[in-house]
């Protein structure tokens, strides 16, 4: 079975939390490959504090990027693993 796709609008502006309820950010936009679809990354606006204890990378602008295989789940929140970003 294929992986649902989902359209941006379905990202955007949502709000990303740890597993453990850890606020990050929103999300400002994603990476994808162009070819398959498949999503690469989020790229997160106005991260908290709490992001300053991850070891994450920033785009050249500061956004903060969280690996698309961290993802647990999307629906009100796009909640994500910590363990799978260290």
């Amino acid at each position: 079975m294929l992986p649902e796709k989902r359209p941006l609008r379905d990202f955007i502006g949502k709000m990303v939390v740890t597993k453990e309820g850890k606020r990050l950010g929103a999300v400002q936009d994603i990476t994808f490959e162009t070819k398959s679809g498949e999503l690469i990354q989020l790229v997160i606006k106005n991260s908290t504090p709490y992001t300053n204890n991850l070891n994450l990378e920033r785009t050249h602008l500061g956004e903060l990027l969280i690996p698309h295989n961290s993802i647990i789940a999307i629906g009100d929140f796009v909640v994500i693993s910590e363990e799978d970003l260290r």
